[in-house]
């Protein structure tokens, strides 16, 4: 049996990273309760396509780390596309996705229908408590020790 490697002290989550893994922790939420997940090839107003009980679903995955003095906020609506991706924020079309998958800066996971947000562009997810689906916060731990 090969001999357990350390892994380099320098290998550290960072939570300003949250943006780059959203897509893949919502992903990977899906896989473990079972669904298909497909991610699409072209640019559309979906980030995954989950394969549930009741039909292929189509969602779109936001993160946030901010937090103002009300809690953790969360933007949910999309920039039209500008130079420089600076107009100003307008809502998803509620019939265009199912849902929002949500990950705030302690990595609760919210799985949020989108007629419920329709119209909004931000949201603070703590208002949506009954739609959080799991935590994934333990990735943000140390390593652990072999027994």
């Amino acid at each position: 049996m090969p001999e357990a490697t350390e892994v380099s002290p320098a290998l550290r989550p960072d939570i300003a990273r949250l943006r780059d893994a959203g897509a893949a922790l919502a992903a990977t939420w899906f896989l473990l309760c079972g669904c298909n997940v497909s991610f699409p090839i072209e640019p559309t107003v979906y980030d995954l396509l989950v394969a549930m009980p009741d039909g292929i679903k189509r969602l779109q995955v936001k993160t946030t780390t901010y937090k103002s003095k009300n809690g953790r906020q969360a933007q949910v609506g999309r920039r039209p596309y500008s130079v420089g991706n600076r107009g100003l924020l307008a809502p998803y079309d509620p019939d265009a996705l199912d849902f929002f998958f949500i990950l705030d800066g302690e990595l609760t996971m919210y799985l949020i229908p989108s007629q419920v947000i329709a119209g909004r562009v931000g949201i603070l997810p703590r208002n949506y408590a009954s739609y959080v689906v799991g935590n994934a916060a333990f990735l943000m731990e140390g390593p652990v020790s072999a027994a």
